[in-house]
């Protein structure tokens, strides 16, 4: 794993999972079903905590969401599923966790935008309520400022002051600046009220990839406290992974992020766990964490006319991605392992060379052998139509051997 220097912050207990500090960064994602509906709600938090989600976020947004909750939380405990759900409030926070002590109580973490509660009014009782739920019932809370809903007072007063600056910033400046200083003074203020320092994770996000850029390295710089990157609403499809990536990449590799979530739009009936997916991948193209064995295939040209590799390629990779639960709980360490499938002879043999095991297939014209290379050494050469199943025999026997 790569040794980046992770920025110093404190660590968090969200459940039973540790963020900040020196744990591992976490991964993180969000139901998009009413969750008043307590069985969709339920199998979609079990396929994001299946695909890797090590934290499930819910929206509780009404007084049948939030009657949900424990249902939802007991439901998940039933089938084994014991991934730590955090509640998402807007507006309302303050009446529903008051109102409902059984949702204050079995969620392992709330998640308040402090531009859509009261906090920076005349009168922050509809914060301060909500912070002091968390203190009542030993929950810590995700401070989470969205440009999109940005406290309109903070901003006014800061527009103002910049405006009689005598050096005065661009206005696209003063709402970077607005949202980390939105974020540190909900901090402060829920500190105030009682809330423990070891109790808080800010956010502050923006849907473009150099203005988030720019606004966590401010807030890094300025706090200890353990943050959670995100490039919200960043869209769908290849546009949402590539911006996603490439934002979150920036700051990980400079040290700076505890817990991530891809903020994905999925495609009409689309697969939620993408963003797990997404996620994890990050992170583990990184060399920060690993979650799944990775499979290096080449992209083909005129030379792998031949579709075989291809397929081959995703063959294994949906195999490996099967079996890994399974691996997991047998085999320490199985989430590293390289596997190759290679398209013909120019870089096939060296890139085999280069992972665990790997396999050369024959391209256009060449002789119609395989070689398979193991730790580095020609193991077999495969020939005939069972060249993909011996493969993954050979892949299993070297699994279960190392």
């Amino acid at each position: 794993m790569a040794q980046i220097k992770r920025r110093q912050s404190v660590a968090v207990a969200v459940g039973g999972i540790r963020v900040g500090g020196t744990h591992p960064i976490v991964v993180q994602s969000m139901t998009n079903t009413d969750t008043a509906n307590v069985m969709a709600t339920v199998n979609q938090s079990m396929a994001l905590a299946q695909a890797g989600s090590e934290l499930v976020r819910v929206t509780v947004n009404t007084e049948e969401a939030a009657r949900a909750v424990p249902k939802v939380v007991e439901t998940l405990a039933q089938f084994g599923v014991r991934v730590p759900i955090i509640g998402d409030f807007h507006y309302n926070g303050h009446i529903l966790l008051k109102r409902y002590p059984e949702c204050a109580k079995a969620l392992a973490k709330y998640r308040i935008n402090p531009g859509n509660v009261s906090i920076g009014r005349k009168n922050d009782d509809n914060y301060r309520t909500m912070i002091e739920c968390a203190i009542e019932y030993g929950k810590p809370v995700r401070i989470g400022v969205n440009w999109g809903s940005l406290d309109g007072v903070l901003l006014t007063r800061m527009m103002d002051e910049n405006a009689q600056s005598a050096h005065p910033m661009e206005a696209a400046d003063v709402m970077k600046r607005a949202i980390v200083v939105s974020a540190l003074e909900s901090a402060q203020a829920a500190e105030s009220y009682g809330l423990g320092h070891d109790r808080i994770i800010l956010s502050a996000k923006v849907s473009n990839v150099q203005d988030l850029i720019d606004v966590y390295r401010m807030l890094a710089a300025e706090c200890d406290y353990p943050l959670h990157l995100g490039l919200t609403e960043a869209g769908l499809g290849s546009k949402g992974i590539v911006a996603t990536t490439a934002a979150l990449s920036v700051l990980l590799q400079e040290g700076i992020g505890d817990t991530i979530r891809a903020s994905l739009t999925p495609m009409p009936n689309g697969d939620r766990t993408e963003e797990v997916i997404v996620s994890q991948q990050v992170l583990q193209s990184l060399g920060i964490r690993s979650f799944t064995p990775q499979v290096t295939a080449c992209p083909g040209c005129g030379r792998t006319t031949s579709t075989f590799f291809q397929e081959m390629a995703d063959q294994i990779q949906t195999y490996l991605k099967e079996q890994m639960p399974v691996w997991k709980e047998k085999y320490t360490g199985v989430e590293e392992m390289k596997v190759a499938v290679m398209g013909c002879i120019v870089n096939g043999p060296g890139e085999s060379k280069h992972a665990n095991i790997g396999i050369s297939l024959p391209g256009t014209a060449e002789d119609p052998k395989a070689p398979v290379y193991v730790d580095g050494k020609l193991a077999t050469t495969l020939k005939g139509d069972r060249i993909v199943g011996e493969f993954i025999e050979m892949l299993n026997n070297y699994v279960d051997r190392t």
